[in-house]
């Protein structure tokens, strides 16, 4: 088979690597991809959501097979736009259709989907810029911190947690009325705050049939002991020893299943990742976001434990026969540190000589913001290299990531040196 990725980050290297390893591979291309994916595959210099630029690509080089990277492609209908298309409606897209990718798009759709389905979230009110007075209302009735999220896409930017309700109300009036997010904060949710600890669960579905990959846990702040701005994630865990057996079986019965049968339900027909961004309160979980794709950096380490032949997993997506598939699972622990830009996730600059990559030992290099320049390696994002290894246990991997991250330099280069520290 010839497949194209659509992205450009970590978890697009990540897939571009796994799929590789498949004997039913025939040609590889990533569009826009990076300078880690350029080694193994063709780099085509197409934005994900230039349809048009897409659909030729698909025909000039025969592809018989996308898989979407990125949400913004998803939640502007590339699935739907493949579907509705004579020349490619027999051409399968790993992602939902844009009415799935709602899920992702509007955190309003999905908490009335999870309200609708019995499953357990934080309780939530959303506000339109006409209801300003009675969202302020609203947040005198929470106690603090205040939880304040964007409906639409935001680039993993559009949560804030204030601590203090003045604070909380004047943020509210920035996202309604100044348009913070622009058109994404057209509608702002406000939920109660949870507290407990967060971890990441993908199930991959057919529509029918589903499969749980690894659980994950993904470190999103950029100062160490969790503290600072929220990035879009500096380092992850998999699997995650807390996340025992009694657990799993809940997030099973009260999340997974009422998922997947809701989407039936709702008549919405999904094929492609879900990603459920959980929270373990006490014993018990409770969801906090929905993503329609792969995370990442959580991706790289979750692909790294999957010993299925990937192909053959997205063929029986397409093919709606998800249950005929085992998945096999590495029961080693894979850790992967991030290495970000200095200034990240502020301004940053790019084009920095990125060295040392030859150097790695037993790990798997995966690039998440890299371009080739005059033949050399350089930085071309906040989040510049992911370094995974795997051990018998998580301590033993991260021992390992954190050497070989020791031996890549670039100017300005950070990382958290405290994975782990909350396990």
């Amino acid at each position: 088979m010839n497949i194209l990725i659509l992205g450009a980050g970590g978890r697009e290297h990540t897939l571009a690597w796994k799929l590789k390893q498949s004997e039913k591979l025939k040609q590889l291309f990533v569009a826009p991809g990076n300078a880690g994916t350029q080694e193994i595959a063709m780099n085509l210099p197409i934005k994900p959501t230039d349809f048009g630029a897409i659909k030729e690509a698909v025909l000039e080089h025969d592809i018989h097979m996308v898989v979407v990277g990125p949400e913004d492609p998803l939640v502007h209908g590339i699935a739907d736009f493949f579907a509705s298309d004579p020349d490619l409606k027999y051409i399968p897209v790993i992602g939902p259709q844009k009415k799935g990718a709602a899920l992702e798009g509007s955190k309003d759709f999905a908490k009335r989907f999870m309200n609708r389905h019995g499953i357990p979230t934080a309780a939530y009110q959303s506000f339109t810029a006409e209801m300003l007075q009675e969202g302020f209302n609203f947040l005198g009735t929470l106690k603090p911190p205040y939880v304040l999220k964007a409906d639409g896409l935001a680039a993993g930017k559009g949560v804030v947690i204030l601590q203090d309700l003045d604070e909380a109300r004047a943020e509210l009036s920035r996202m309604l009325l100044d348009s913070k997010f622009g058109e994404a904060s057209t509608t702002v949710v406000i939920e109660e705050f949870l507290s407990g600890i967060e971890l990441s669960c993908f199930v991959l579905t057919d529509g029918e049939n589903f499969k749980v990959l690894p659980m994950a846990k993904d470190y999103k702040r950029i100062g160490e002991g969790d503290t600072g701005l929220n990035t879009g994630g500096m380092g992850a865990i998999s699997p995650v020893p807390f996340a025992d057996e009694s657990f799993m079986n809940k997030v099973k019965d009260r999340i997974i299943l009422p998922t997947i049968q809701g989407l039936k339900k709702d008549k919405i027909p999904y094929k492609g990742f879900i990603f459920i961004g959980l929270i373990k309160v006490g014993d018990d979980p409770f969801v906090i976001e929905y993503n329609v794709r792969l995370g990442d950096p959580e991706t790289e380490v979750v692909l790294p434990r999957l010993k299925n032949d990937l192909v053959e997993l997205f063929q029986a997506v397409a093919d709606g026969k998800l249950d005929s598939v085992e998945l096999e699972i590495d029961p080693r622990s894979a850790t992967t540190v991030m290495t970000v830009s200095g200034g990240y996730p502020g301004s940053y600059e790019k084009g920095k000589d990125i060295s040392g990559l030859e150097s790695i030992k037993d790990s798997v290099v995966f690039h998440a913001g890299t371009a080739n320049k005059n033949g050399s390696v350089v930085t071309n994002g906040g989040r510049v290299i992911a370094v995974t290894s795997l051990a018998e246990n998580f301590r033993e991997a991260l021992k390992k990531s954190y050497e070989n991250v020791e031996r890549i330099k670039f100017d300005g280069m950070y990382y958290r040196k405290d994975l782990g520290f909350d396990l």
